[in-house]
């Protein structure tokens, strides 16, 4: 009976130790099918095409997430208007917010994964009003629009323009309208984002220029900061070897 009661016990540790070694990364694997994951219409990096998510950092996520869980299922994803998506990432729980600008007002707001790829935040103008930005003093002299909390919104403000002198907006595709009729002369936002939308609203690109450049960066996953730091060096790790085996190549090909 006494050896039996051993043999139990040895038998019960060693369960114990294994469920402490293991249950932290399924845990955390398990925790990146749990999340919300939120975007906005932002191509060419996340957008919706027929009923379904494409672009470079859903893509990207899709691969590293497979790796994470290694399962067969995706994230689903939910689209919101930029400003109600931010403020959702902020609020939590268990939100990722995507593509997004890291910069160091939005540094401690959240918890980081990345970069997906690098970003070039400017102001865009048509080339009919020869507009000249030498200086971001300069700024103020034009009217601006953006979109609210945007990166563009944000560096607008740094460089001193009052966010009452700004004309806000929620989609990227009413600032085209706005800019193609004069209702605005320069646009704050993302470049690639920006020709791609001006194409989809029917103008030319060619009638529009890039007339000053905000910032350059990166693009992240942006995690609210309740999830727990396991589960962003899971998926962390994932993207690193996408990244390594050559098919985020790929994607951006895809797209680019």
């Amino acid at each position: 009976m006494q050896v039996n009661m051993k043999a139990s016990l040895r038998i019960y540790f060693s369960a114990l130790i294994a469920s402490c070694i293991f249950t932290p990364a399924l845990s955390s694997a398990g925790e990146l099918d749990q999340l919300t994951y939120i975007t906005e219409s932002y191509p060419p990096y996340n957008f919706e095409s027929k009923g379904e998510s494409k672009g470079i950092a859903v893509d990207l996520l899709m691969a590293a997430t497979k790796i994470s869980t290694a399962s067969s299922s995706v994230p689903s994803l939910q689209f919101f208007p930029w400003p109600r998506a931010y403020k959702m990432a902020q609020d939590g729980p268990n939100v990722v917010l995507f593509s997004t600008t890291r910069t160091k007002q939005r540094e401690k707001i959240f918890n980081w994964v990345g970069p997906i790829t690098s970003t070039r935040i400017v102001l865009i103008a048509k080339k009919s009003n020869a507009i000249i930005i030498n200086h971001s003093s300069d700024i103020a002299k034009h009217l601006i629009g953006a979109i609210t909390d945007d990166i563009g919104d944000q560096l607008v403000q740094e460089a001193g323009v009052k966010s009452s002198a700004i004309e806000h907006v929620s989609t990227a595709k009413s600032l085209v309208k706005m800019l193609a009729t004069d209702r605005i002369k320069l646009w704050a936002y993302e470049e690639n984002v920006a020709r791609w939308f001006i194409k989809e609203s029917g103008f030319d690109n060619s009638q529009f220029e890039s007339v000053y450049t905000l910032k350059e960066g990166d693009l992240y996953f942006a995690f609210s900061k309740d999830i727990n730091k396991k589960t962003l060096d899971l998926l962390q790790d994932s993207i690193n070897e996408v990244k390594a085996s050559g098919e985020f190549s790929a994607i951006k090909a895809n797209y680019l």
